[in-house]
């Protein structure tokens, strides 16, 4: 079975049109409803937002369809994807949603899926969905006495909170901290501030202003700079940047200097590895994970695994291989121990413990290996198939020769919107740009 609605991330697009139009969210909530009816019992769903204008419209969409077949709906309101996931397990629901486009700023809009357990459902079982949207969804309609109902529940950011402040080492406190926090005015806005206070944190707290309209403008993981500004502003130790659905996280030092996800990995492999809590024999990244990453594993003796780009994708990996530390470069950590996805928050939070724990600097304890130059530019296009031309494959193919042994070129077709993401990387910065220009070039000579 294929999928045409579902991407890489359950299904996203532009609010209000194809396919994110309240049709589809209302046969999205019937179908995945049909699908996870098992039993004579009243079945349960639950619902998260972050706080982008149209979440009010696709939710309701939602709330019909789930309760047409019959499921009980409880509603959070605005929390974070990972919030969700957890809270799914938590209450015991079949079924787990989250309405969100993460990054992406107001206009656009998804819906991500998580079965029982808390993880992203298979390609397989979101094929099964899409199909029985197209045809069939009116015989699975509740009988009048078994339609569902929906209600709010109020204590669910509380309930994450806490779980949050769980994942903390209970030896420790965050009291002589100042922490910069850039919620990017999104799901995480009462949440994550409200953690780091009560570990004991001096909390500066930007992007906490939602309208609506603002998500991820110009702020938040996408937009680092100005959680950056404020550290150096607020002279904090430390800044921490979520995204819109705060499922993913980047990091400054005290002097405003990046931390990114595959930093944080490698600051929390060694850390792991050196308490014995690592397992796998190292981590998993994905195929845009620098290479001065893994260079720096081997030192330590841990390997890296590379999976697809994904969140989802890397769970795979980690299962597979016994792994419970994976993640991202753009900031999706996952670990296993505490969490089924991606949470900037609990990622934040293991990186805060062992600054802590060593009382150093981030500037110190979180850089650990200097990358290798790797630069990535994102081709937009309207139509047609760009990466089957030959003359793009061709470019590819001289980009890698000429890289063959100095480093890698990867050219991939993103999974949630019209862009090629041409990445290049090796020891030669200049030679690096070199190849990445030359294929875009290609790229949008053949997309004309």
């Amino acid at each position: 079975m294929t999928r045409k609605l579902f991407g890489t991330d359950g299904i996203r697009g532009r609010a209000n049109s194809f396919p994110m139009t309240p049709e589809i969210a209302m046969k999205t909530g019937m179908a995945a409803g049909r699908i996870f009816t098992r039993g004579e019992h009243r079945h349960r769903v639950v619902i998260g937002k972050d706080t982008r204008l149209s979440g009010y419209m696709i939710e309701s969409a939602l709330v019909a369809g789930f309760t047409a077949v019959g499921m009980e709906v409880f509603q959070f309101g605005p929390l974070p994807t990972p919030a969700v996931a957890m809270l799914t397990r938590s209450l015991r629901a079949d079924l787990g949603v989250m309405i969100s486009a993460s990054h992406n700023q107001f206009h656009d809009n998804g819906i991500k899926l998580f079965g029982p357990d808390g993880r992203k459902l298979s390609d397989e079982r979101e094929a099964e969905i899409e199909e029985l949207m197209n045809g069939g969804l009116e015989t699975g309609l509740a009988k009048p006495d078994r339609i569902g109902r929906a209600k709010r529940v109020d204590d669910s950011q509380a309930r994450y909170i806490e779980f949050a402040k769980r994942t903390f080492p209970r030896n420790l406190r965050l009291e002589g901290l100042r922490i910069v926090i850039d919620c990017a005015h999104g799901a995480a806005y009462k949440v994550a501030p409200a953690a780091l206070w009560e570990l004991g944190a001096e909390v500066f707290a930007i992007g906490v202003t939602p309208d609506g309209f603002n998500i991820n403008l110009d702020c938040g993981s996408t937009a680092p700079a100005a959680m950056s500004a404020k550290v150096r502003e607020m002279r904090a130790d430390f800044g921490i940047a979520l995204d819109g659905d705060a499922d993913r996280v980047v990091m400054a030092d005290e002097r405003g200097r990046i931390i990114d996800g595959d930093q944080i990995l490698a600051l929390i492999a060694k850390s792991w590895s050196k308490n014995g809590t690592l397992k796998g024999g190292g981590i998993v990244g994905t195929v845009m994970s620098n290479a001065g990453l893994d260079r720096y594993l081997q030192t330590l003796d841990l390997k890296l695994a590379r999976a697809a780009v994904g969140d989802r994708y890397v769970v795979e990996v980690m299962n597979q291989g016994g792994f419970n530390v994976g993640g991202e470069q753009s900031g999706h950590i996952i670990l296993s121990d505490f969490s089924t996805t991606g949470d900037g928050l609990i990622a934040a939070l293991q990186v805060l413990a062992v600054l802590a724990q060593e009382g150093k600097p981030a500037s110190v304890a979180a850089h650990l290996y200097e990358p290798l130059p790797q630069v990535l530019e994102n081709v937009r296009y309207k139509s047609g198939a760009p990466l089957e031309d030959a003359r793009v494959k061709s470019q590819i193919e001289a980009g890698s020769a000429r890289l063959n042994g100095k480093g890698r070129v990867l050219v991939r077709k993103s999974g949630t919107e019209p862009v090629i993401r041409v990445m290049a990387e090796g020891d030669n910065e200049r030679e690096v740009r070199e190849v990445v220009r030359e294929i875009v070039a290609a790229i949008q000579d053949s997309a004309v």
